[in-house]
């Protein structure tokens, strides 16, 4: 059966479409240009257009301070290097051992802690072999779940009572080196017989007290996280040239430097 035409629209005398809300003039005005042949010229928003000299000026003012603070705490970070030299040296082996790192930290520093756990379950600046290690915020069920029954300050203590063993490391991120859950974690640490190392801001301050050794970085809370990124960093590349030094392990196909890995693999890392 052949369907029937559908029927043509009509239109209104105004040349506008019926039941639309836009006759010939409303057609005009949203986007014909006069009589209809063209495209009418775009009109200029209020605050669309650029920003005057004296705010331009103002907001660069703003940013260069902010890289003025991060350069000031910079000599700090340097001075950290021999400590941060220690924990990768100490943390590949442990990890080549078959230990394993926790980290955890909140906020931006969660998002440290899990940076780091990539790192080395990854990898960070060559191929080897894969490396313990949990970011603990990372597991939301565990977390909501300790949460509700724990209260918040339990949140990575209960973690680290579960996962944690002998010779293992807890890593912690915190700005303020305040954070109740943290310092709860890092006496879960000492109570399982693992290490516990702490990155913070300025110190002295609670985390750093309780953890077996810390890192403190001056500067305001952005310049602290962006350092410790830095330091992240740095330990990775510390753990990295310890495994990379360590003989294979006997089952390990791979070899401590990723060597017997598929040749395809044997390539820069590429950050997007």
């Amino acid at each position: 059966m052949t369907p029937a035409p559908r029927p043509a629209r009509r239109r209104s005398p105004r040349g506008g479409l019926p039941g639309s809300g836009i006759g010939g003039a409303g057609l005009a005005e949203a986007g014909a240009g006069p009589g209809g042949a063209g495209p009418a010229a775009p009109s200029t928003l209020p605050g669309s257009g650029p920003h005057t000299a004296g705010r331009a000026d103002e907001l660069t003012a703003l940013l260069a301070a902010h890289v003025d603070r991060l350069s000031r705490a910079l000599p700090a970070l340097r001075a950290a290097a021999p400590t941060l030299a220690r924990w990768g040296e100490d943390l590949g082996r442990r990890l080549v051992a078959g230990g394993r790192l926790l980290a955890a930290g909140n906020g931006g520093s969660a998002a440290e802690a899990q940076h780091l756990t990539a790192e080395l379950v990854g990898r960070f600046d060559r191929d080897r072999r894969a490396l313990s290690a949990i970011a603990l915020h990372a597991d939301t069920s565990s977390l909501s779940a300790i949460g509700n029954d724990y209260g918040f300050a339990q949140v990575y203590a209960r973690q680290v009572r579960a996962h944690a063993r002998p010779g293992d490391v807890v890593v912690l991120f915190s700005t303020s080196g305040r954070s109740p859950n943290l310092v709860e974690a890092a006496a879960a640490a000492s109570a399982m017989g693992a290490m516990s190392w702490a990155l913070t801001g300025p110190g002295p301050n609670p985390l750093a007290l309780a953890c077996t050794d810390a890192v403190c970085l001056p500067g305001d809370t952005a310049s602290v996280q962006e350092m410790h990124l830095a330091a992240l960093h740095m330990l990775c590349r510390a753990v990295e040239q310890v495994v990379a030094d360590a003989p294979p392990e006997p089952d390990d196909p791979d070899g401590p430097d990723g060597s017997a890995l598929d040749p395809a693999l044997d390539r820069p890392r590429v950050v997007s």
